[in-house]
């Protein structure tokens, strides 16, 4: 049982590491982005959709597969042509930096202009632990309902940008996105925009790549 005294050292040596990895990171010139989400939010198509506008742009990009066990983002990505390496927490529900300051070792700065992050499917464990990216993106869908603004403040609070994706099908699953993005503008003040896309119909996907000011 992790006490709350243990707690706050686990949490601000995360921190410290995520501050080597961003410093690590942006020594190579390298932009950083977190995608956060649940499972089957869209998360692995977003980025490799991404990854291909940005490379037809000439941007050279790598992405870090985060999860628990197997390889099967990590192979999703490979098959696309995305150069990625695979990061398994082994039984833990997020990635955190020390993951990824090991996972770096991996990656050639040099070579990319851009890393993407896919961190382990959750909406509650990964807000906690900042990775050293510049970006910390969450990612919802249409079909998990439209709550998820409300359950789970937490981890829209400790993003930068939101994204609604799968609006394309919102009819379908009788969810109106107008009430999550609703949501998310009283969660925030009216200060942060949620993004609206399909990854599937190739809709919104340029807005965000504009938020995101990679390119």
């Amino acid at each position: 049982m992790i006490t709350p005294g243990m707690e706050i050292d686990v949490l601000k040596e995360n921190h410290r590491l995520a501050h080597e990895n961003h410093r690590l990171m942006r020594d190579h010139n390298v932009k950083s982005v977190d995608f956060m989400g649940s499972i089957g939010a869209g998360k692995t198509a977003l980025i490799i959709k991404l990854a291909e506008k940005l490379r037809e742009k000439g941007v050279r990009v790598c992405a870090i597969a985060g999860d628990v066990t197997g390889v099967d983002d990590y192979t999703r990505f490979e098959k696309s042509g995305l150069e990625a390496v695979n990061c398994n927490t082994g039984h833990e529900c997020h990635l955190d930096a020390h993951l990824i300051h090991h996972a770096l070792d991996d990656v050639d700065l040099d070579k990319y202009d851009v890393v993407f992050i896919e961190n382990v499917g959750n909406l509650v464990c990964p807000a906690d632990f900042p990775l050293g990216t510049d970006y910390r993106v969450v990612v919802v869908s249409t079909t998990e309902g439209d709550d998820m603004v409300r359950k789970h403040h937490d981890i829209f609070q400790h993003s930068d940008i939101a994204i609604l994706n799968k609006i394309d099908i919102a009819d379908a699953v009788d969810v109106d996105p107008e009430v999550i993005t609703g949501d998310y503008e009283k969660l925030t003040g009216g200060a942060k925009k949620m993004y609206k896309c399909s990854v599937k119909k190739d809709q919104g996907l340029d807005e965000i790549l504009e938020a995101l000011n990679l390119c």
